[in-house]
C-alpha cells in the first residue's frame, strides 16, 4: 500500500505523459501497482484495522463493569487497588482509560480557588450517610461523618457518629485538636445548628455559647461560610465524596466502631499519604510543615458544663440525651444535678457526686454501673413457699380460762400446803 503523497506523484507523472515503465522505475514500485493507481484515480488509500492486541487490562474487564454497576461513582485509584489485589499488573492509566469508556465525562464549571497559609484555617462539617452493619443485617441505619480538614495541608481528621448534637460536635473537636497537635487560628463553618444559632437584625452571626467556649479555650475563631455556598468551604465537601468514593461503598463493617477502626486506617495508609490531586504535595508531608504553624493545645483539659435537672425513674436511671445512666441504691432524692461535659455525664445529689459515665451514642441506650446495684431485695414467699406447720403434743396446748379459775386453783394450793 502506497502512501497518499506517492499517489498524487504518480497520476501528475502520468498527466505529463510519462509512461507506465519509466514512473515505476523513477518511482521504485512495481509497473503494475502504477497501472492500479492510475486506473483507480485520485482515491484515499484504504488501511485494514490491525487486529486488536491482548492487554493485561482486559481480564479484569467483567469485574470493572460489576463493580461500576453497583457503584457507578467508584474512584479509579480504589478500583486500581481492588485489581491490584486480584493479580492485576498493569499500570493505572489503562484503568482510568477503560473508565472513559464505561462513564461519561462530567462538564463542571470554573471555579476561583484560595489558598490559607500554614496553620491558618481548618474547615469542618458533616455529611449523611446509610449503612447496614453485618451485626444488624436488614436494617437500614444513618450515621454522620464529622470531618475536620486543614486547609493548607489538605490532612483529613473524621469519625463517623451516630447523631450531631452539641456533645457530639465538642467531643469531635477535641479528639481532632489532640490528634493533630493544635488548633488553626481559624475554623470554618457551615450553617449547622450545634455551630450557628442565627443572625442578628445587623445580619450578624450568633454563634452557639457553648462552641464559642470551646473556641475561647482552644484559642481559635470561628467563622459561619455565606449561606447556600457549599463551595465556600469546599476543602471539606469535596473529601466527603473522595471518602465516600474511594473508601465507604462497597465496604463491609460490623458496627460503628469497626466502621471507624477501618476509617482509621484508610485515612493513615491511603487518604493523609497520598499526593493531593490540587497542591502536588503529599499530604502527610504538607502537614509536618504546618504543624509547627499550628496554636498549642492548652495545659487544661476543657471542662466546660452544661446543667440540668433530671427526675430519678423509679428504675434508678437518670434520662440524658435520649440515653439512660445508673445512679447508686443508696440515692434518696427523686431530682438530681446532671453535669454534661464533653467527654462525661456527672450526677450529683445535694451537690455530691454520686455517679460518673462516659457519654453514650445514639439514643435509647442504656448504661448500668454494676456497683450501683449492691442491695438486693429479698423476694416475697409465696403461700406455697411458707414454713411447714409445727406438730406439737397434745399438752403443749393450754386452753383459755377465766382468772377466777385461777384463783379458786391457788386457794386450793394454799390449804393443801402447795402440793396438789
Amino acid at each position: 500500500m502506497i502512501k497518499l503523497g506517492k499517489l498524487v506523484m504518480i497520476l501528475e507523472l502520468h498527466r505529463q505523459g510519462i509512461s507506465v515503465s519509466a514512473i515505476a522505475r523513477q518511482l521504485g514500485i512495481d509497473r503494475k501497482t502504477v497501472r492500479v493507481h492510475i486506473g483507480k484515480g485520485l482515491t484515499a488509500p484504504g488501511y485494514k484495522a490491525r487486529p486488536p492486541r491482548a492487554r493485561l487490562i482486559d481480564p479484569f474487564e467483567p469485574y470493572l463493569r460489576e463493580r461500576l454497576s453497583a457503584f457507578p461513582t467508584l474512584t479509579g485509584r480504589r478500583l486500581w487497588r481492588e485489581l491490584k489485589e486480584r493479580g492485576y499488573q498493569g499500570g493505572y492509566t489503562a484503568i482510568t482509560d477503560l473508565l472513559r469508556e464505561f462513564r461519561p465525562l462530567r462538564m463542571a464549571g470554573f471555579e476561583v480557588r484560595f489558598e490559607t497559609p500554614p496553620g491558618e484555617q481548618a474547615q469542618v462539617d458533616f455529611a449523611q450517610f446509610n449503612v447496614e452493619f453485618t451485626d444488624e443485617p436488614g436494617v437500614r441505619r444513618i450515621v454522620w461523618l464529622f470531618s475536620m480538614v486543614l486547609g493548607y495541608s489538605r490532612l483529613i481528621w473524621a469519625r463517623f457518629v451516630l447523631h450531631q448534637d452539641l456533645q457530639t460536635v465538642l467531643r469531635c473537636h477535641i479528639a481532632a485538636f489532640e490528634a493533630i497537635g493544635g488548633a488553626p487560628r481559624e475554623v470554618l463553618y457551615d450553617r449547622m445548628k450545634t455551630a450557628v444559632i442565627g443572625e442578628d437584625l445587623d445580619g450578624l452571626v450568633i454563634y452557639n455559647r457553648a462552641l464559642l467556649d470551646l473556641a475561647r479555650h482552644y484559642g481559635f475563631q470561628p467563622r459561619a461560610c455565606r449561606p447556600y455556598r457549599a463551595k465556600t468551604k469546599g476543602k471539606v465537601e469535596r473529601p466527603f465524596r473522595y471518602i465516600r468514593e474511594d473508601f465507604f461503598l462497597g465496604g463491609s463493617f460490623r458496627n460503628i466502631d469497626d466502621l471507624n477502626i477501618q476509617l482509621r486506617h484508610w485515612l493513615d495508609c491511603v487518604a493523609n499519604p497520598r499526593v493531593h490531586a490540587t497542591t502536588r504535595r503529599v499530604v502527610n508531608e504538607a502537614f509536618a510543615e504546618e504543624r509547627g504553624a499550628l496554636k498549642p493545645l492548652p495545659l487544661a483539659a476543657y471542662q466546660a458544663v452544661l446543667r440540668l435537672e433530671r427526675r430519678l425513674s423509679h428504675e434508678g436511671m437518670v434520662c440524658v440525651g435520649g440515653n439512660l445512666y445508673s445512679v447508686p441504691d443508696t440515692t434518696r432524692r427523686r431530682v438530681l444535678d446532671v453535669h454534661v461535659l464533653a467527654d462525661a455525664i456527672r450526677i450529683f445529689e445535694d451537690g455530691a457526686l454520686v455517679a460518673t459515665h462516659a457519654p453514650l451514642e445514639g439514643r435509647g441506650e442504656k448504661r448500668l454501673d454494676p456497683a450501683h446495684r449492691k442491695i438486693l431485695c429479698l423476694p416475697r414467699r409465696r403461700p406455697s413457699e411458707a414454713s411447714p406447720p409445727i406438730i406439737r403434743r397434745a399438752g403443749d396446748r393450754v386452753s383459755r380460762r377465766s382468772l377466777d379459775f385461777y384463783e379458786a386453783v391457788g386457794r386450793r394450793l394454799a390449804a393443801q400446803g402447795g402440793s396438789l
